[in-house]
């Protein structure tokens, strides 16, 4: 299950666009179903039958403009668990760094939403 939500940043391109932080309660868990609304000109977002680990931000003038036109949202979703890890005794030197450094792999997930209004 989620065990929270927290939308960190809302911008417009083509569409709105809304990054947010999902924290989930086990790395096994793949139950996440968002569900984004309106409310005059506050967006919510919740996960599917959970209605407590919802977000909700205030929209501005010209975002409300685009939600209304388009009817949908795309929902950037960067995901972690709390606790998986616990505490780190051996800190590795920052290997990205080198010649040949690779980027580390995200858990990252892109969707469209509709918005209920």
């Amino acid at each position: 299950m989620v065990r929270s939500i927290e939308i960190t940043k809302v911008s417009i391109r083509d569409r709105l666009i809304v990054d947010a932080e999902v924290r989930m309660n086990d790395p096994k868990d793949y139950d996440f179903s968002p569900r984004a609304a309106i409310d005059g000109s506050t967006l919510s977002l919740h996960n599917e039958g959970d209605e407590v680990s919802a977000s909700s931000v205030e929209l501005d003038s010209e975002q409300m403009t685009t939600a209304e036109r388009d009817r949908l949202l795309e929902l950037r979703v960067k995901f972690s668990v709390e606790g998986m890890h616990g505490v780190l005794t051996h800190k590795t030197k920052n290997t990205r760094i080198g010649p040949n450094s690779k980027k580390l792999a995200e858990p990252r997930w892109k969707t469209v939403l509709p918005l209920s209004m």
